[in-house]
């Protein structure tokens, strides 16, 4: 059953994906493009995945909450629905929308399962790049179909990572800022929750520090994160959880580098 869950909502982001996200991608029209509130936007692109996806998730799972991007943003109070007991799906259809409206990569499509209140499985699909990784019922994770274990960490003070800086506070914004040359290489971010996720994953970056946490830019990738052996905190120590409320979200490979980038970027602001 597990097994068919994977394949099934892999195989629905894919659709999703080749149905109605690739083809919109460079192809949209003025009118196609909104805001949805000040400074953030939302395409035809956005809204029809989620539906799709939505469709498709109450299928496999009957009775089942979806709680979307879109959705909330119509209407906040669903966000409530997050806590529900039974199964939760959160559901991001195009994470990193300005990207994809500008017609940039990278952008992605991620859903994440919470059951009775504990998140149980994540998908996450970069459809550019054509690399899916997934986890479910505590079977670890994988990406495009085969098992995955985080990489080994360089050495002290020659890490890789990135800070989406744009949403701190101005005194931890600064923190970090000056902390950056502590530990190796501190990146911008590519405004993509997910693709961030996908280069811890494989590698190419040792961390990422988050200021904002909605639950379904952070659902997946945090449990994909921890299926693979890392970490995910909160500032203050405390794991995260994609029910919280809280500001703040440090991801790493392993417990080390989380000391060692919170040391060099946080450690003032506690």
């Amino acid at each position: 059953m597990a097994d068919t869950l994977l394949d099934d909502v892999a195989g629905l982001l894919q659709e999703t994906a080749d149905r109605v996200v690739l083809p919109l991608f460079r192809h949209l029209g003025d009118a196609d493009v909104t805001e949805k509130a000040p400074g953030e936007l939302v395409t035809v692109a956005d809204r029809r995945a989620e539906e799709m996806i939505t469709d498709g998730l109450r299928r496999l799972r009957p009775g089942s909450i979806v709680v979307g991007e879109e959705a909330v943003a119509d209407d906040p109070d669903l966000l409530r629905q997050v806590r529900s007991a039974g199964d939760v799906w959160l559901v991001d259809p195009i994470d990193g929308t300005a990207n994809f409206a500008a017609g940039r990569c990278p952008f992605a499509l991620m859903v994440s399962l919470i059951t009775d209140g504990e998140p149980v499985g994540a998908w996450l699909l970069d459809p550019l790049a054509k690399t899916l990784a997934t986890a479910y019922g505590g079977a670890g994770a994988y990406l495009d179909g085969r098992p995955l274990r985080l990489p080994a960490a360089p050495p002290a003070g020659a890490l890789r990572g990135a800070a989406m800086t744009k949403f701190l506070p101005a005194s931890t914004r600064r923190a970090v800022e000056a902390g950056g040359a502590r530990i190796g290489e501190l990146l911008p971010g590519q405004h993509c929750a997910g693709r961030e996720y996908l280069d811890v994953l494989t590698g190419r970056q040792q961390f990422v520090l988050f200021w904002r946490t909605l639950p379904w830019d952070h659902g997946p990738g945090t449990l994909l994160v921890r299926a693979a052996g890392g970490v995910a905190r909160r500032f203050d120590g405390t794991d995260y959880h994609p029910t919280g409320t809280d500001h703040g979200l440090l991801v790493a490979v392993n417990d080390q580098v989380w000391t060692e980038v919170h040391t060099a970027l946080l450690a003032t602001q506690q």
